[in-house]
C-alpha cells in the first residue's frame, strides 16, 4: 500500500455542526479514506487517504454529492513561447502533474492559460514554477491571485449580503403592513380588504423561494445524504407558516395569514448567518497577517548582475542582497555584512537580533541597520514562515477532545428537535385547553410547532470549540507560540507540573571555564588546560566547548587525540603523546577506583557555587579539576516565578551532579532538581512523575536531544527552535529562546479553555431552556428566529474576545 496522502480541502456551504457530520460521514464512506476531520470554523476538511485506491476528483465529487462544494481558485496567465498544439499539450501535462490543479484551458491564439486549482493544495508560485520548468515564461493577468481561498470565502459572504438585502427590501414592508393591520394603525376597510392579503403574498413569495431557496436545496441534499441539518428546520418552519396562509389568501378559509412570520424567519436567519460569516472571517486574521508578512520581491545576483525578481522565482543557492529597512525574502545564511534584524513577527521577541557572517536569517523578518548578502537555503514551502503557517492551519483544522460531546449531540440534535416539534403539535392540537388570542386549535398548534423548529440552533454548538481554537492558535502564532494541534492547546491549560531541561533552557548552554585547580600535576595551569582541550577536540559536548574556547582564548597549541572515546553520562578519554587521559564526573573516577576522597572537599565547594566540575586523570592519577559555570538565560528566574503564580510545580532535569543542580535550582527558585540523569533516562524520569503524581506533566527542552522526554510528557514544549519548527518533536513549539514564553503559552491555553466552556455552556443552555419555552407556546416564531440567528453570532464574537486576552504577566 502506498503511503497515505494528507490533504486539506476548503469546503463551502456548511452552516452547522450537522453539516460537518454529513461531510465527515460521506468522506469516510469512500474506499481508501483512512481519516476525515471537518472543522466548521476554518471550513476545511482534513482527509487522509490511499492515493493508489482513491483520486482527488472522487473526493471532491463525494463532497458535492453530499450537498457542499470545494473552494477553487482561478489563475489567468499570459504564457509566452507557446508555438503550437504540442506545446500546449506539454504545458498541460506539466501543470496536471501538480497536486490540486483541477482544470487547464489553453488558448493558442491569445497565449492565455486559465488554471483552476484548489488553493490549499497548490499555490500560484507552484503553478508559475511548473510553467517555467516546462520551458515557458508566465505573466499573471488580473493582479494578485495568491489568496484564492479568501476570495472564494468573500464571494460567499457577498452572496449572503445580497440575499439579505433582497430579504430586507421585501420583509420590512411586509412586516410593517402586517403589524400595522394587527395593531389597528391601518384603517379596517383597507387592512382587511381581500386584496391586502394578495399584496402580502406578493411580498412574501420572493423571500420564501428566492432568498430562502438555499434552505430548500440544503435540506434536500442533507436528507438525501441520510441526515438532517439546520436547513431542514428552517425550511420546515417557514414553509409551514407560508403554506398555512395560502388557503386564507385564496379565500378558501377564513383566518389570519402568517406570511410575515415565514418571511421574518428567513430574513432574520439570513442576517444572523451574514454576521456570523463576517465574524468567522475575523477568526483567521492571524493567518492572514502571517501571510501578509511575506516579501513580494528579492534582489538576486545572477551572472554578476543584480536583478529584482518575484520571491517565488528565488532558487536555493541564490545570493540575495538586503538593504536596511527591507524584508528578508527567504531563509538563508549570511555570507557578507553585519546587521540587526527584527524577528518579533515570528518569535514575539521585541529586541532586534544581531546577525553576522554564518548566521541564519529568516524570511519575512525585517532588516534594520546594515546591508547584508546571504545565500538562500530554504524557499517556498520550506521557509520557516511557510512551516509556521502550515502548523497553525493544521492546529486550527484539528479537533479538541472537548468537542467530542458536541459532535455526539449534534449528530442527533435535528431529528430530536423534529420529534419535539411533532409532539408539540400533537399536544396543542389534541390535548391543550381551549383556543386563545383568537386562534383556533390548529393555528395555535402550528405556530408553537414553528417556534420549536426555528428556535433550535445546532450552529452555536458546532462553532463553540473550533472558533475559540482558531483565535487561540492564531494569537499564539502572533506571539511565537505554535500549537501543533487543538489537543495540545487544550492540554497545556491543565498542566500541574513542568519539568525544565537545564542546559539551553534555563541556562544559555554556553558554559565557560571559571576555575582550574592543579592536583599532583607537575606542569603549569596552561599545560593542564592544553592536554584537556586536546582530548576534547573529538567531543561536541557543551563542556568540551568550554575547554576548547578557554584554550583558544589563551592561544594554546593543541595536539590531535588518538583512540578517542566518549562514555555517555560519564566523560571522555583519549591518548595524548601515548598517555591515557580521562576527563569526566567524580562518579566515574570513583568507579575507576581513583582516590577521589583527596579532592571531594574542593569539588563540593565549587558545586555549592552552581558550578559543574570535571575531573582530569592522567594514567590513572588524579591531575586536576576544571570548574565550569553556565550563565542563566535572561527571563529564567522571572519565568519560574510566573509559573509558581499560576499554581504550577517546577522541576529541573539535568545530567549535573546533585549539589550543582541544587545550587542552580535555588538560584532560579525551582521546587526540585532531578540530577545526574543520563540523556537516555530523561523520558523515564517523566514517566515516573506521571505514575507517581497522576498529574498532567509538561516537559520543556530544546527539541532535539530531549525528543524522547518531550514525546513522553503529556505536553512537550520545544523552546527556541528558531527555523527548525517542522522537526521539533514537541506538540508545542516556542519560537523564542526565552523561558518566559512557557507561562505565556499556559495563560493562552487556559484562556482558550475558559472561552470554549463559556461557548458550550451558552450553546447548550440556550437550547435546553428555549426549546421547552417554545414548546410551551410562550415564544413567537419571529422572536425565536431572531434568538436562533444571534446565538451563533454570540458564540463567534465571544471567541473573538480571545484576541484581547492578556498572556503577558501583569
Amino acid at each position: 500500500m502506498e503511503k497515505a496522502r494528507q490533504i486539506a480541502l476548503p469546503i463551502t456551504g456548511m452552516t452547522c455542526a450537522n453539516c460537518v457530520a454529513t461531510v465527515e460521514r460521506n468522506l469516510k464512506k469512500l474506499n481508501g479514506v483512512q481519516e476525515a476531520v471537518v472543522n466548521l470554523s476554518s471550513e476545511r476538511a482534513a482527509v487522509s487517504f490511499d492515493p493508489s485506491v482513491l483520486q482527488l476528483d472522487e473526493i471532491i465529487g463525494r463532497v458535492q454529492r453530499a450537498g457542499y462544494d470545494v473552494a477553487r481558485g482561478e489563475l489567468d496567465l499570459l504564457v509566452k513561447r507557446i508555438g503550437d498544439d504540442s506545446d500546449a499539450r506539454r504545458l498541460e501535462k506539466s501543470l496536471k502533474g501538480l497536486d490540486g490543479v483541477l482544470e487547464i484551458k489553453v488558448n493558442l491564439t491569445t497565449e492565455q492559460v486559465r488554471v483552476t486549482y484548489i488553493p490549499t493544495l497548490v499555490s500560484v508560485a507552484d503553478i508559475r514554477r511548473a510553467v517555467s520548468s516546462a520551458g515557458f515564461e508566465a505573466q499573471e493577468l488580473g493582479g494578485d491571485t495568491e489568496d484564492a481561498e479568501a476570495k472564494a470565502r468573500q464571494a460567499e459572504i457577498n452572496q449572503k449580503a445580497r440575499l439579505l438585502i433582497i430579504g430586507l427590501l421585501f420583509t420590512i414592508p411586509l412586516f410593517s403592513i402586517s403589524m400595522g393591520r394587527d395593531l389597528g394603525l391601518i384603517p379596517e376597510e383597507i387592512g382587511h380588504a381581500p386584496w391586502m392579503n394578495w399584496i402580502l403574498l406578493a411580498l412574501a413569495t420572493p423571500v420564501q423561494f428566492y432568498v430562502g431557496w438555499d434552505y430548500y436545496t440544503g435540506a434536500f441534499k442533507s436528507l438525501r445524504a441520510g441526515s438532517a441539518n439546520m436547513d431542514v428546520l428552517v425550511a420546515m418552519g417557514s414553509t409551514a407558516a407560508y403554506l398555512y396562509s395560502l388557503p386564507i389568501v385564496f379565500g378558501w378559509l377564513h383566518g389570519h395569514v402568517y406570511l410575515e412570520t415565514a418571511a421574518v424567519i428567513i430574513t432574520l436567519i439570513r442576517l444572523g448567518k451574514f454576521l456570523e460569516a463576517r465574524a468567522k472571517g475575523r477568526t483567521s486574521e492571524a493567518i492572514k497577517k502571517l501571510m501578509s508578512l511575506r516579501a513580494k520581491t528579492a534582489r538576486v545576483t545572477r551572472d554578476g548582475v543584480e536583478l529584482e525578481v518575484p520571491v517565488e522565482e528565488v532558487q536555493i543557492g541564490d545570493i540575495i542582497t538586503v538593504r536596511p529597512g527591507e524584508k528578508i525574502p527567504v531563509d538563508g545564511i549570511v555570507i557578507e555584512g553585519r546587521t540587526t534584524i527584527d524577528e518579533s513577527m515570528l518569535t514575539g521577541e521585541s529586541l532586534p537580533v544581531d546577525k553576522k557572517t554564518g548566521d541564519q536569517v529568516i524570511g519575512a523578518t525585517m532588516n534594520r541597520l546594515g546591508m547584508i548578502r546571504f545565500e538562500a537555503n530554504r524557499i517556498g514551502k520550506q521557509t520557516a514562515l511557510a512551516q509556521i503557517i502550515r502548523l497553525v492551519e493544521e492546529a486550527q483544522g484539528s479537533k479538541a477532545s472537548i468537542q467530542q460531546l458536541t459532535d455526539k449531540v449534534s449528530s442527533i440534535f435535528v431529528p430530536v428537535v423534529i420529534g419535539i416539534a411533532a409532539l408539540t403539535f400533537l399536544y396543542w392540537f389534541f390535548l391543550a385547553a381551549a383556543p386563545m388570542h383568537g386562534m383556533d386549535t390548529f393555528t395555535r398548534a402550528l405556530i408553537n410547532t414553528v417556534a420549536v423548529l426555528v428556535i433550535a440552533c445546532p450552529c452555536a454548538m458546532g462553532l463553540a470549540t473550533p472558533t475559540a481554537i482558531m483565535v487561540g492558535t492564531g494569537k499564539g502564532a502572533e506571539n511565537g507560540l505554535l500549537f501543533r494541534s487543538s489537543e495540545a492547546l487544550e492540554q497545556a491549560g491543565r498542566i500541574k507540573t513542568i519539568v525544565l531541561d537545564k542546559t539551553g533552557t534555563i541556562t544559555r548552554g554556553q558554559p565557560t571555564i571559571t576555575d582550574i585547580v592543579l592536583h599532583q600535576f607537575k606542569g603549569t595551569e596552561n599545560e593542564l588546560l592544553r592536554l584537556a582541550a586536546s582530548v576534547e577536540k573529538g567531543s561536541e559536548h557543551p563542556l568540551a566547548e568550554a575547554l576548547l574556547a578557554e584554550a583558544g582564548n589563551r592561544e594554546l597549541s593543541l595536539s590531535d587525540p588518538a583512540a578517542f572515546q566518549a562514555i555517555a553520562g560519564n566523560g571522555v578519554q583519549a591518548e595524548i603523546n601515548n598517555q591515557l587521559i580521562r576527563i569526566g564526573t567524580i562518579r566515574w573516577m570513583k568507579e575507576l577506583g581513583l582516590p577521589v576522597s583527596e579532592i571531594e572537599s574542593q569539588v563540593a565547594t565549587l558545586q555549592s557555587q552552581a558550578k559543574t566540575v570535571m575531573i582530569m586523570a592522567i594514567e590513572d592519577q588524579l591531575s586536576g579539576l576544571f570548574a565550569v559555570a553556565d550563565t542563566l538565560k535572561e527571563g529564567s528566574k522571572e519565568a519560574v516565578k510566573q509559573l509558581h503564580d499560576l499554581g504550577i510545580e517546577v522541576i529541573m532535569l539535568t545530567g549535573d551532579n546533585q549539589k550543582t543542580a541544587d545550587a542552580i535550582a535555588e538560584l532560579v527558585g525551582i521546587d526540585k532538581a532531578l540530577a545526574e540523569v543520563l540523556p537516555g533516562g530523561k523520558s523515564e524520569e517523566i514517566k515516573k512523575l506521571q505514575e507517581q503524581t497522576g498529574r498532567v506533566i509538561a516537559m520543556v527542552g530544546d527539541g532535539v536531544n530531549d525528543a524522547p522526554a518531550l514525546a513522553q510528557a503529556n505536553v512537550g514544549m520545544a523552546i527556541g527552535t528558531g527555523t527548525d519548527v517542522a522537526i521539533a518533536a514537541a506538540p508545542v513549539t516556542l519560537m523564542s529562546a526565552n523561558l518566559i514564553t512557557v507561562p505565556m503559552a499556559i495563560r493562552l491555553s487556559r484562556g482558550t479553555l475558559k472561552t470554549i466552556k463559556q461557548n458550550l455552556f451558552w450553546a447548550f443552555i440556550y437550547n435546553i431552556i428555549l426549546i421547552p419555552v417554545a414548546a410551551a407556546g410562550l415564544l413567537n416564531p419571529m422572536l425565536a428566529a431572531g434568538a436562533m440567528a444571534f446565538s451563533s453570532v454570540f458564540v463567534v464574537t465571544n471567541s473573538l474576545r480571545l484576541k484581547n486576552l492578556k498572556i503577558h504577566a501583569q
